[in-house]
């Protein structure tokens, strides 16, 4: 099969296209026939060799596919052959023609969810729904900031939080990723690439802030979040790229807080809760993927190059199989 695989750590052009060895199922495991594989930031840190997790090499990216069964091991019972699914991490790695994964991380993809839309639930929406949930605590009624709601999280945290009753607020930095914030879920959209812009989200609040802040680009935007909150308000850190200089009296004379996660460090019982709320939202239609571009699984470097540039617009997935 072909895969795309990391032979060592460095910048996207490290990507490259091999013919390997299809996995097979053992006990307790699912063999995916991946039709479309998520692009995640995440994926591009652990590719430089800065995240967290640094895979031992060589390995082939992704947590995130959506496909159709294509094999199971002995003692599997929840899927079978056939079945269309989407993954929520796997073994082998997603960039690839076929991925390994354990039965737990099969999850039924319903019909009417495209398998470009698949490959972008478990990241996006499961980090969205731990940051407005597990982590923000946020509750019906109360006002949300989402910095980034025209990405893949920032769209499924709009979705998610108009959904169960909160004012949603969003910020993009292109007139097109404005519009697509609004059109799922943000009652107002800011410019967060324009001065002032701050001023007017407070403006928007009546000058009473925002309890909830989902932040995307924490070393840029922390020190103004504080500004913007609430008394008791929770900023919940989703991504970083640097080091953040703040005044912690804003914190104090807010009895405010700054949160902060990974979706890896998910318990069994709220990865059951967050399976259990995407099911629910794509049967009846509140949860919706957005896929902003489709790119050959041979691209997967020029998908790394976009994932990390302005202007986010969706999902972006490699398809394998596509010229």
């Amino acid at each position: 099969m072909k895969a795309i695989q990391v032979h060592q750590f460095g910048g996207p052009e490290v990507l490259a296209l091999h013919e390997v060895a299809a996995p097979k199922p053992g006990p307790g495991q699912v063999l995916v026939r991946v039709r479309a594989a998520g692009v995640n930031p995440y994926d591009t840190y652990m590719r430089a060799g800065t995240y967290a997790i640094k895979p031992p090499l060589p390995y082939t990216p992704g947590s995130d596919a959506a496909g159709t069964v294509e094999a199971v091991g002995p003692g599997v019972a929840r899927v079978k052959p056939g079945d269309r699914v989407y993954t929520a991490a796997t073994l082998s790695g997603a960039y690839a023609e076929l991925a390994l994964a354990q039965e737990a991380q099969v999850h039924p993809l319903p019909e009417k969810i495209s398998f470009a839309q698949g490959a972008g639930l478990w990241v996006p929406y499961g980090t969205a729904y731990t940051a407005l949930h597990h982590h923000g605590a946020a509750r019906a009624g109360e006002t949300v900031l989402i910095h980034g709601a025209s990405g893949g999280v920032g769209v499924a945290a709009a979705q998610l939080a108009r959904a169960q009753g909160l004012t949603v607020l969003g910020t993009a930095g292109t007139p097109r990723g404005l519009e697509l914030a609004r059109r799922e879920g943000a009652h107002q959209v800011f410019d967060h690439s324009k001065a002032g812009y701050t001023e007017e989200i407070l403006k928007a609040t009546g000058g009473k802030g925002v309890d909830v802040i989902l932040e995307m680009l924490a070393n840029v935007n922390l020190a103004a979040d504080l500004k913007l909150l609430a008394p008791g308000g929770r900023v919940v850190v989703i991504g970083n790229r640097g080091e953040a200089s703040i005044n912690a009296r804003e914190l104090m004379s807010r009895r405010a807080s700054i949160r902060g996660f990974t979706l890896w460090a998910a318990t069994p019982a709220e990865a059951a809760e967050i399976h259990a709320a995407l099911a629910a939202g794509l049967e009846n239609g509140t949860l919706r993927p957005i896929v902003g571009k489709e790119l050959p699984l041979a691209e997967a470097a020029q998908a790394h190059r976009e994932v990390m540039s302005s202007g986010a617009y969706g999902k972006i997935v490699l398809v394998p199989g596509s010229a």
